[in-house]
């Protein structure tokens, strides 16, 4: 064996002095982001574009600078939901994201598709690599908060956007069925493992409340969510029933001008990280 240079990039041994690559890329110079939060969940048709844009909403409401990245690049909806139909503009210094009519900056494929209904028919690592660039290449400004609003899976992008993103937490987001819980469990355990503090679990559809007697029904089953969060030490735990009124006002475009508290514990404990 040779002796050692401390070199690690001219040696092809695993030694415990190697120590790990960092891949995390830098943001545009132009941009200062203080917060990355993802919301993610194992599967898809939960609600996780719902949960980023009531979020970000909320932490707009509180005063707060925020933007959202839609890494869900085969199935954008945040813009949508936002009422944004205008194009990015760009310039030698990088791409600016769209505003929303209440001052939300979101960038998404569909800001830069001709038409919104274009169908997105790219391989993983093109997904990946495009969804790196909304970090590296957009101007996001001055942001307090950057929500990531991630594609269902833990595969290629997951991955990308936890190893090249310095993300400071996770918000993990379920249903109620029994499936549906397992498959949560693997986006927790996903977080584990690229070492990502989960900050909270919401259950999306979580019930149904009658309007004229005002009592609680579970389409759906009872929750599991208390034991998966117990299971992992999450503390924070949100609920989001069946509204048509939020699901009017997402298809509308005009979710800046939703009403409900159900996600103002969530937003008080993403206030103290």
């Amino acid at each position: 064996m040779s002796e050692c240079t401390h070199d690690c990039s001219t040696c092809s041994s695993n030694c415990a002095d190697r120590e790990s690559e960092s891949l995390l890329q830098p943001c545009n110079e132009l941009s200062h982001i203080r917060k990355v939060i993802a919301v993610v969940s194992g599967k898809g048709g939960v609600g996780k574009s719902l949960v980023t844009s009531l979020l970000a909403v909320n932490m707009k409401r509180e005063g707060y600078q925020v933007g959202i990245l839609d890494a869900d690049i085969t199935g954008p909806s945040i813009p949508k939901m936002f009422g944004i139909t205008g194009k990015c503009e760009g310039s030698e210094q990088g791409i600016y994201p769209v505003r929303s009519k209440l001052d939300t900056d979101v960038i998404s494929i569909n800001c830069l598709l001709e038409n919104e209904t274009d169908p997105v028919v790219w391989r993983g690592p093109v997904i990946a690599g495009t969804v790196t660039q909304f970090w590296t290449d957009v101007i996001w400004g001055d942001k307090d908060f950057l929500f990531v609003d991630m594609p269902p899976g833990t595969g290629d992008v997951p991955l990308t956007v936890f190893q090249s993103i310095p993300v400071d937490g996770i918000i993990v987001v379920a249903s109620p069925q029994e499936l549906v819980g397992m498959i949560v469990e693997k986006a927790v355990k996903m977080a584990d493992l690229m070492k990502i503090p989960v900050l909270g679990i919401v259950e999306n559809m979580s019930y149904f409340e009658c309007p004229n007697c005002n009592e609680k029904h579970y389409i759906f089953g009872e929750s599991g969510i208390e034991e998966i969060a117990k299971k992992h030490d999450i503390q924070n735990l949100a609920r989001i029933p069946i509204n048509p009124k939020l699901a009017a006002a997402a298809d509308k475009g005009m979710i800046e001008l939703y009403e409900g508290d159900w996600l103002n514990d969530m937003t008080a404990a993403l206030k103290e990280i």
